[in-house]
């Protein structure tokens, strides 16, 4: 099995180690839409010879040409501009340097083959379960292997079957033919008859030999198709659900569709020598002959089991989505276009251009009375053909819409789920007709199902419509299970624990630890239930609130997080500057023992749409800890100022009017300038003391943006302050680095 294929069936701890080897220097999308062309080069060799590497390099960028020419006939764009990007930047990279790029790539291989055994090594431990994937997939490829050759073995049987045949056929036209023998003696004449005889009993076992490896042959198959259609397929669409959720990418489509192709390869063969053994039949019968006996049966069954393979093999290779939201699919907005993606499992030129599928909206969902219906808008019937990039045969819909059926009356309160809580199904039909000389016609339809669907019609149902697929997808692995928010389960915090993590790593390079999933789950579990990993948390309390509470739900507290992040703190949240969850209790726990200054960051548990504070420790005249936190800063805030750059220019009024800086290292040990000093904005280039000179006397100084909080003495103690546009006031100066100190004593901002 490819490596890269191996890598993204490894769990989610072993595919952030994955995720830490490429960088803007070699971009992961290289590795994965090159995959194969990469591991079929000898990266070790390249990375020694210059001549080699420069070859190479060209290769790979001819690579990205093609690739982006793919992407430009299936209207791309955003790849298209990504690749663009990615090939520019190598250029400038490694035009004059190519053994960099052979030496990058090959260590990366290296990397990632540890990775692999690593992930097997802990399986042989006891420590996880996806090492033994691994092993079983390699038995699927042995299987698969095996039936190929005893395709090819019973091909040869069939050679030697009609070449015996036809020699015993000749032999038995001769002696039939008395004019022939008359220069034979009755020995010889005798001794000719006995061969032909015996050539007769071969021949005969033979064709019993025949008939019982086809059968066996045949339950091979029959044992490997159920495998595929009962185990494999069931487990992919499974790692599909978890990868639309956020969890580890899905795995290898292309493995899969190598197994159903080699099958019913293996099948059309097997069909085109029962055909040749309808030929033989014709030539030579006898009593109780294995083939006039079995044919009809073996016909038949081999028929049955590519029809049971076809019929499974139309898949929902990338689920409907957005394209405008594409972390975000299965939620759909009515008159906003969406995509989804086919694919035939069966890679036949044979099938190219046979397949026309039609989408369905809700086509077996029954009449229920205030339920949304809805109609689909655009294409809705593509035709399936080969893919250049991979061959596989596909179908993409790429401007369907949905438009909600007006119904007559008001239909206000009539159902009994809100608009978010509907599950809605889209399928795929379509029939194959193929016909195959001297075998009967192949008249089979299929279809697909994606996974179930929320409509909303504005997008502030997004968060909680998202929420709705989470759950789903995270407790049951139905695809037709639509009645499910009419009572929906409740989930254990082992498993929603997990995929709140992803719901941070999908969209950026880091999930969540212990110590943050812990606060999570005091949120809902309370502080005695938290470490119970099989505590449930129903789905009122993850997405819904009482009409008796003042507070949100949670989900929507974590969603307004996520887009703060996304917005203002991804590269903090990165690098690991944001403890994030941490209680007030703990975060005072790990400041006590800290030197005066340390702070930390944390997300402020009172506001719906994501802020964030930090919290510092100082001391008292007897030398008790005091803490300071600072009122959060939303959205709006760090559109105007970035938080280092708050954290770098932030200042305490105390005593005596004297601004200071209290922020001195991040938690637990991090001078603040190491932590955030990247993200400083640069200086600029220092001026010649005659420019100096002539700007101050042209009238203008250098600007600079600080925040200030005054604190009088009688509320050092206090544990909250005000800070920031909004809460408190940004001042923004002109002010020389003569006279800072001047400047500051007189312009602050008063907290009352």
């Amino acid at each position: 099995m490819a490596q890269w294929c191996q890598l993204q069936m490894l769990d989610s701890k072993y595919l952030e180690q994955v995720d830490q080897l490429y960088d803007d220097s070699f971009p992961m999308d290289i590795r994965q839409y090159l995959s194969r062309w990469i591991e079929s080069i000898d990266w070790d060799t390249v990375a020694v010879q210059d001549s080699l590497a420069t070859i190479r390099f060209h290769d790979l960028l001819a690579q990205l040409d093609d690739q982006h020419s793919r992407f430009a006939l299936e209207s791309n764009f955003l790849q298209q501009h990504n690749f663009r990007k990615i090939k520019r930047n190598l250029q400038d990279r490694f035009q004059e340097d190519p053994v960099t790029m052979a030496m990058i790539i090959s260590r990366n291989l290296k990397e990632e083959q540890k990775i692999v055994a690593c992930a097997k090594e802990a399986e042989q431990e006891g420590e996880g379960t996806v090492s033994a994937m691994v092993v079983e997939k390699q038995k699927l490829d042995n299987k698969v292997k095996e039936l190929k050759d005893k395709v090819q073995f019973l091909d040869q049987m069939l050679k030697n079957l009609e070449d015996l045949q036809d020699e015993y056929d000749f032999k038995m036209n001769t002696l039939k033919n008395q004019n022939e023998l008359n220069g034979m003696s009755a020995k010889e004449l005798e001794k000719e008859k006995f061969n032909t005889a015996r050539m007769c009993i071969e021949l005969k076992q033979k064709r019993h030999d025949v008939v019982s490896f086809l059968s066996e042959l045949l339950n091979l198959t029959q044992s490997l198709i159920q495998d595929l259609i009962n185990e494999e397929l069931p487990e992919w669409k499974q790692r599909q659900q978890i990868a639309c959720i956020g969890g580890p990418p899905n795995a290898c489509v292309d493995q899969l569709q190598n197994w159903f192709t080699a099958v019913a390869e293996s099948l059309q063969q097997v069909r085109q020598h029962l055909n040749k053994m309808l030929e033989l039949e014709q030539k030579f019968t006898y009593e109780n002959d294995p083939i006039s006996q079995k044919k009809s049966h073996l016909e038949n069954r081999a028929l049955d089991l590519l029809k049971n393979l076809l019929s499974s093999s139309l898949v929902v290779e990338r689920q409907p989505c957005m394209p405008t939201h594409p972390q975000r699919p299965l939620v759909l907005k009515t008159g906003v276009q969406f995509t989804v993606k086919l694919r035939f499992l069966v890679k036949l030129h044979e099938f190219n251009y046979q397949l026309k599928v039609k989408a369905v909206f809700d086509k077996d969902v029954t009449e229920k009375k205030g339920f949304r219906k809805f109609n689909i808008l655009g294409t809705n019937t593509k035709v399936m053909n080969m893919e250049e990039s991979n061959g596989s045969l596909a179908a993409e819909f790429r401007h369907l819409q949905l438009k909600e059926q007006k119904l007559a009356g008001n239909r206000t309160n009539e159902g009994p789920l809100i608009v978010t809580e509907e599950l809605h199904s889209l399928s795929f039909e379509s029939e194959l007709h193929l016909n195959q000389s001297g075998s009967p016609g192949l008249h089979i339809k299929v279809e697909a199902m994606a996974m179930p669907l929320v409509v909303i019609s504005n997008v502030c149902q997004l968060p909680s419509g998202w929420a709705s697929i989470l759950w789903y997808n995270m407790l049951t692995t139905e695809p037709k299970n639509l009645k499910f928010f009419l009572s929906p389960p409740s989930a254990k915090w082992s498993q929603l624990s997990e995929v709140l993590s992803w719901q941070f790593s999908s969209v950026t390079k880091r999930g969540l630890n212990q110590e943050q999933l812990n606060m999570l789950a005091d949120k809902l579990l309370g502080a005695k239930a938290q470490r119970n990993p099989d505590g449930t948390i129903p789905w009122t309390k993850f997405c819904k609130q009482s009409a008796n509470e003042k507070s949100f739900p949670f989900w929507l507290w974590i969603e307004g997080i996520l887009d703060l992040i996304k917005r203002h703190l991804l590269s903090l949240w990165n690098d690991g500057c944001i403890m994030g969850f941490i209680s007030k209790e703990r975060e005072k726990a790990l400041l006590s023992d800290k030197c005066p200054g340390t702070f930390l960051l944390r997300f402020s548990e009172s506001s719906k749409e994501g802020a964030i504070t930090f919290t510092w420790i100082e001391h008292d005249v007897h030398d008790k800890p005091v803490y300071h936190s600072v009122e959060p800063y939303t959205k709006k805030e760090l559109s105007a100022v970035s938080l280092p750059d708050i954290i770098r220019t932030y200042k305490v009024m105390a005593v005596e009017n004297i601004p200071e800086n209290p922020l001195r290292f991040l938690y637990p040990d991090i001078h603040k300038d190491k932590a955030f000093g990247k993200y400083y904005p640069k200086p600029s280039e220092t001026q010649e003391p005659m420019d100096t000179d002539v700007q101050e006397i042209r009238g203008y100084m250098k600007t600079e943006l600080i925040s200030v909080s005054e604190v009088p003495p009688s509320r050092l103690q206090d544990n909250m302050m005000p800070m920031s546009p909004d809460d408190y006031k940004v001042l923004e100066r002109y002010v020389s680095p003569r006279d800072i100190d001047a400047v500051m004593s007189s312009e602050f901002q008063d907290e009352n």
